[in-house]
């Protein structure tokens, strides 16, 4: 039996932010077990750890397909750890992961994830994704190494967005940010991520977009902190912090489930 819990990260708040899966693994498990793992959670990631000499195995699936890269489901990897008491309550986890080392700490009341940035550069919009948005003037239109990113000019259109999933599925991304600046007290600037070709329509709050959208809204805002707030229907708020080419995810995370695996 394997330990299971579920956990709501980018939130202090049960029920809010972005839920994940994360799993201990007490040996190597094949990529078909743990997608089926995934499918069988169906959160937007289900993440696994597996114990290293000095570090921890992590790797994160969706419903449908593993990804290269996820914040949320990493923020909940190490709470995991501290709460368990698999790591020392404080002591730095850090991740080996399809995008290298990853690194979490505790500072103060959140937890803070050492990034990769992902920065993104102009593009032309692909066939249909415009129109599957129901964007009907893009300010810009940017693309990285994973999603296209979408900037709109205010976030009454970033919020009101109904796509047609089914179209955005069929665009060559993992998925695609739609952003803008915001009058919100507590952000500095707001976003939507929507993934249907990944398994997931649309992801509640998403820490590995924030590697695009901290950079991009740091040159806009001229400073290297800034707060996202991602507004799905479950919302949840991002601190960034860019340093080098380094992006400092700041969040909360609780448990909402505990439990075992036993397949």
């Amino acid at each position: 039996m394997l330990p299971l819990l579920q956990i709501d990260a980018f939130t202090s708040e049960a029920f809010a932010g972005n839920a994940a899966a994360v799993c201990f693994l007490d040996r190597e498990r094949d990529d078909a077990w743990m997608q089926s793992v995934g499918a069988e959670m169906n959160l937007s990631e289900t993440a696994f750890l597996l114990p290293l000499s000095d570090a921890w195995s992590l790797r994160w699936f969706t419903p449908s397909v593993e990804v290269a890269l996820c914040g949320h489901a990493t923020l909940a990897s190490a709470h995991a750890l501290w709460e368990t008491g698999r790591l020392a309550d404080g002591a730095p986890a850090r991740f080996e992961t399809l995008s290298g080392s990853l690194f979490a700490s505790r500072v103060d009341d959140l937890i803070e994830l050492d990034f990769p940035e992902k920065l993104v550069e102009p593009a032309e919009a692909p066939p249909g994704l415009l129109e599957a948005l129901g964007v009907e003037r893009a300010i810009g239109v940017y693309r990285n190494e994973f999603d296209f990113m979408v900037e709109v000019a205010d976030e009454a259109e970033v919020v009101g967005l109904a796509p047609k999933h089914i179209g955005l599925g069929e665009l060559p991304a993992r998925g695609v940010i739609v952003t803008a600046p915001t009058t919100r007290d507590d952000a500095d600037f707001v976003s939507r991520f929507f993934a249907p070709g990944s398994g997931v329509d649309e992801d509640p709050v998403t820490g590995s977009s924030h590697c695009a959208l901290a950079p991009f809204w740091a040159e806009r805002f001229g400073r290297t902190e800034l707060t996202g707030y991602q507004a799905s229907r479950r919302g949840g708020l991002v601190h960034t912090r860019v340093v080098g080419d380094r992006v400092i995810l700041g969040g909360n995370a609780i448990t909402v489930m505990r439990g075992e695996l036993v397949a």
